[in-house]
């Protein structure tokens, strides 16, 4: 049995007094597509923010790919002890996960070709022909090979995602996050979004999507977690949580959205 992509054991986030992640428990498998349901303010988001270690735990574990994130444990005297990781060794893990945000975040003096070279060069260290070379491959996959060479403020807001999404995919990540890529996209072009995210869940690639896209939870994860006041309320695949929920937090949030 291979471990778990994702294993979050117990993990608590506090800002101050506020306390967004009250001990949650996820296992997301290898080439499994987790989507996370639930109402504004749930803790959804920070869960993302807290794999990929932009935002650091207040308690439990988080795993990604069997290493413990930002954390590394060392046994003195018999006894295993958890250190801080450095920067850099965080930056290291960091770059092994792919996230796509609701903003596109791209370089607005780059090209679609030159905000996806980017990262490959300054972090992977490709020289500039193998990081072309892969760009092109990936702004290929997204369907904008004709769009190389136009700048953000010449591409629609589905375009730019699909930029982004492909900036992310350059990084060879094992592990793609999405926190709600669609919610600042027009309604016609959440279509094209969703389409790409189609395509990579159908790779293989493991994905964890925060989205408030019930027909896209419906049709392509495999497990759908529904979320409420920092806490997991139901789990499972979508014809039982969607379409059958056995909570009635869980209940009521789809009487309203279905």
């Amino acid at each position: 049995m291979s471990t778990p992509m994702i294993h979050a054991d117990g993990v608590h986030k506090f800002f101050g007094d506020l306390h967004v992640l009250r001990g949650v428990d996820l296992v997301v498998e290898r080439g499994e597509v987790c989507v996370l349901l639930g109402p504004s303010g749930s803790g959804k988001s920070t869960l993302l923010r807290c794999i990929n270690e932009l935002e650091q735990i207040s308690a439990g574990r988080m795993t990604v790919d069997d290493e413990l994130m930002g954390m590394r444990e060392v046994v003195k005297g018999g006894e295993p002890r958890l250190y801080r990781r450095s920067d850099k060794d965080i930056s290291r893990q960091r770059s092994k996960i792919g996230m796509v945000f609701q903003r596109f975040n791209l370089f607005p003096h780059m090209t679609a070709l030159g905000n996806v070279m980017e990262a490959p060069i300054q972090v992977l260290g490709q020289s500039k022909a193998e990081a072309r070379e892969n760009a092109l491959r990936h702004l290929d996959r997204v369907g904008l090979s004709d769009r190389l060479d136009h700048y953000p403020g010449q591409l629609s807001g589905g375009q730019q995602q699909r930029v982004a999404i492909a900036r992310a995919l350059a990084m060879d990540p094992q592990l793609m996050l999405f926190d709600e890529p669609t919610s600042a996209l027009d309604p016609e072009l959440v279509g094209e979004v969703l389409g790409v995210m189609k395509q990579l869940a159908s790779s293989g690639m493991t994905m964890i999507v925060v989205t408030h896209e019930v027909g896209f939870a419906r049709e392509v994860a495999d497990q759908v977690v529904f979320m409420d006041e920092g806490e997991i309320v139901e789990r499972g695949v979508p014809a039982q949580v969607i379409d059958d929920p056995q909570q009635q937090r869980t209940r009521d949030f789809f009487a309203k959205v279905l």
